[in-house]
């Protein structure tokens, strides 16, 4: 039986109100330092009544965020595919700490499927049955490639491959039009920056195609041999997709894609604020308040390093409201 929404979606309304809107990050932007935007965060009613630092105002946002839904959705389940990829990050760490004798101190993410803790204990012992089932074979691959190899970076492959792999699955087997284009872009989107960062580096066919993914709106063998042929063959290729209106944006940066492909994501959300049930609503919702951390995390960033207002203007998303 499919899960009613309607609760949590009437409480989603409200919290959208909430939201900061372009006109607010105007204002953040324009704040004369970083104490000037941590008051008017406050004001907003970030952080939780504590004089906190920028770093740890983010933190608290993102728990915030995850335990309103937690309290307003009753089955989770349907919103994994926003934190696998939290999960590979979390495997990532582990294996790279574990085979250099280090401890993964604040480098996982707590909002995860899998306890970080647990990934990180099976990994020491080299118990991967312990793990949930979509990390054991990326798991036992990655460790034994790196411990024979010390490649890193082909250790990185094999589990960010997984990691799309597992996604895409994720929205194969969704009813859901917004979680599966949700789950698609995430993988063609992945695919490209691997595709660009292969051509710009000259990788070897073979380590190109072991590192993309299969997606429906990219031809995962034509885009690995354009990658193999440079950059201008790779954004030819994609001309002849949908995603056509990227170029513009890859052609300036791989930062300026990533805005691109958040800011196509929230248009494509936008029509969820008029459906009154339903998951829909409640996916852009966490996407929108996680774009919004994300403008902050850039704004107090620029405000603590002096950047210029105009660096950092180029990279802020589109907010959902």
């Amino acid at each position: 039986m499919e899960q009613d929404y309607t609760y949590a979606v009437a409480r989603i309304r409200f919290r959208e109100t909430k939201l900061l809107s372009d006109a607010d990050i105007g204002s953040l932007l324009a704040a004369g330092d970083t104490a000037a935007v941590m008051r008017l965060l406050r004001d907003k009613g970030w952080g939780d009544n504590t004089n906190c630092q920028p770093e740890e105002l983010l933190v608290i946002e993102e728990k915030k965020l995850w335990e309103f839904v937690s309290e307003t959705v009753d089955d989770l389940s349907a919103l994994n595919f926003l934190l696998i990829p939290n999960d590979f990050h979390n495997l990532k760490v582990a294996v790279k700490c574990v085979t250099r004798n280090l401890e993964p101190d604040g480098l996982m993410i707590a909002n995860a499927i899998e306890d970080p803790e647990n990934i990180y204990q099976a990994i020491v012992s080299r118990d991967y049955g312990e793990l949930p089932e979509f990390l054991q074979i990326c798991a036992r691959e990655a460790m034994t490639t790196l411990l024979q190899t010390s490649d890193g970076q082909l250790c990185d492959i094999i589990i960010d491959k997984a990691c799309m792999e597992t996604v895409y699955q994720f929205g194969k087997e969704s009813d859901n039009e917004i979680i599966r284009l949700y789950c698609e872009l995430f993988v063609a989107a992945a695919d490209i920056k691997i595709a660009i960062r292969c051509a710009n580096t000259h990788k070897k066919p073979e380590f190109i195609r072991r590192a993309l993914a299969e997606c429906d709106t990219l031809d995962i063998d034509r885009l690995a041999e354009a990658a193999c042929e440079g950059k201008d063959v790779v954004l030819t290729y994609l001309s002849a997709t949908e995603y056509r209106s990227a170029i513009e944006a890859i052609t300036a940066s791989m930062s300026a894609f990533e805005k691109w492909c958040d800011d196509y994501l929230t248009n494509v959300m936008k029509p969820q604020k008029w459906e009154p049930f339903g998951i829909g609503p409640i996916v852009a919702y966490i996407i929108a308040r996680q774009n919004e951390i994300k403008a902050v995390r850039m704004i107090l960033s620029a405000k603590v390093n002096s950047l210029p207002d105009a660096t950092i203007k180029e990279r802020l998303r589109s907010m959902y409201v």
